[in-house]
């Protein structure tokens, strides 16, 4: 994807957070999982998640997306690299190095909240999963929000 006066973005996979990022206490709104499912047409997708409330496998059995259980953000970016050159979503201090060495990061600011740390190590900035998925179906969009 070439945006004017930002840059090329390759990207192979598109890496989630779940808590906070993509659900709300492990939950994943049936919308978001539709729209993951697009994106599995596109994009590998993985999940990279602590799995806070345990619900990791049990939201993506069935799915096109590969799930991965992670300890902290240091495991979050040595699991991320096998999937270079990728995009990141993510909100929480956990998903900051994955975020900053991602092509394209987005950060989420939903019903959890974001880190300012998170904030500060993404390109682009939502308040729904939904809308940084979108854009990436979409790339129009996002050529609207990065172009220089």
């Amino acid at each position: 994807m070439e945006i004017p006066n930002y840059g090329k973005i390759e990207a192979r996979a598109v890496l989630f957070d779940l808590n906070g990022t993509l659900g709300v206490e492990g939950v994943v709104d049936e919308e978001v999982k539709h729209l993951l499912g697009r994106l599995a047409e596109i994009y590998e997708v993985v999940v990279l998640s602590a799995d806070t409330f345990g619900t990791l496998e049990e939201q993506f059995e069935g799915m096109p997306v590969k799930i991965e259980r992670v300890k902290n953000g240091n495991e979050k970016l040595e699991r991320a690299m096998k999937y270079e050159p990728y995009i990141a979503v993510g909100n929480g201090n956990n998903d900051v190095r994955m975020l900053e060495n991602a092509e394209l990061a987005f950060c989420v600011i939903g019903k959890e909240g974001a880190t300012v740390d998170a904030l500060l190590a993404s390109d682009v900035v939502v308040t729904d999963v939904k809308d940084a998925i979108v854009m990436l179906l979409n790339g129009k969009k996002l050529t609207a929000t990065l172009r220089g």
